[in-house]
């Protein structure tokens, strides 16, 4: 078989999941449709366990109304059960997803709302077969091909997320001036170990924050990154600042986070200017 049968199976394979994903998306029984997504309240949040792994988060205890039984479920999120709880208190909402009928099989999500659709998969398949495609041409053709096969979507997907990246960085750049700061104490620190593709072995530091808000809301939070020394920072006094409406939204160093929220503008401009790069490239190359 040549490269062309090779593409074929690759376009055919793909091409067939990705109707099949938009069948079921349009016929509203993909499973991302047909999952149940409720808003469950936290109950009681402890402290993790020093040296845990941050993979584990914060440990909570969940309850939530199934609407279909009208039935009230406790939960904990022990184990895998989706994204990690990264700042807990009593009384916090968290978004709970779970198929039809089965409560027990729930999974914590950050946004109920993501891939509500059910085309996650199904774009995935479009955009493989595409790869493929623009993978032969530019065999056949040459190098003005790659150019403006890769630099084309790269440059569409860019200026699709721009407006929300510009959102974002705006918020960034506000947020520190009307945070509110409060003392808090490092009371616990996971750690996870890996290795690099160099077989390196690395070590992830994450303390984890006691503070109490102006509005006395006991909370329990994984510190973003902009605290020195990590790996010694247990029992640590220090300053939280966090957002009066969201106190999941905190940090150890504003300035750090006017710099992070600048250097995202950037990237985004950077890569905006990567795909403009390679479409004009490509087209001046024909």
């Amino acid at each position: 078989m040549d490269r062309y049968g090779y593409l074929a199976l690759w376009c055919a394979v793909f091409g067939v999941a990705a109707l099949v994903g938009y069948g079921r998306s349009l016929t509203g029984t993909s499973g991302a449709q047909r999952a149940v997504r409720v808003m469950g309240r936290i109950e009681r949040v402890r402290e993790p366990r020093h040296g845990g792994s941050p993979g584990d988060g914060i440990p909570v205890v969940v309850s939530f109304h199934d609407p279909s039984s009208g039935r009230e479920f406790t939960v904990t999120n022990d184990g895998d059960h989706g994204d990690t709880v990264t700042a807990a208190w009593v009384g916090r909402e968290i978004g709970v997803r779970y198929p039809p009928g089965r409560p027990h099989a729930f999974r914590f999500t950050d946004d109920p709302d993501e891939n509500r659709r059910g085309l996650a998969r199904p774009n995935l398949a479009v955009l493989l077969a595409y790869v493929g495609v623009v993978v032969v041409v530019s065999v056949d053709r040459g190098r003005p091909w790659a150019l403006l096969g890769a630099g084309v979507p790269w440059t569409v997907l860019i200026l699709c997320h721009l407006p929300g990246n510009i959102r974002g960085t705006r918020r960034g750049l506000a947020r520190p001036a009307a945070m509110a700061a409060v003392p808090g104490r490092v009371v616990a620190v996971l750690k996870r170990a890996g290795t690099d593709g160099d077989g390196n072995t690395f070590t992830t530091l994450v303390p984890v924050v006691a503070f109490t808000t102006r509005e006395d809301t006991a909370v329990l939070a994984c510190c973003p990154t902009g605290l020195p020394d990590p790996g010694d920072a247990r029992g640590r006094d220090v300053t939280v600042h966090y957002a009066p409406d969201d106190p999941a939204v905190l940090t150890m160093d504003p300035a750090a986070q006017l710099r992070a929220a600048r250097l995202d503008f950037v990237l985004n401009a950077v890569a905006l200017a990567i795909g403009t790069c390679l479409v004009v490239a490509g087209a001046l190359a024909l």
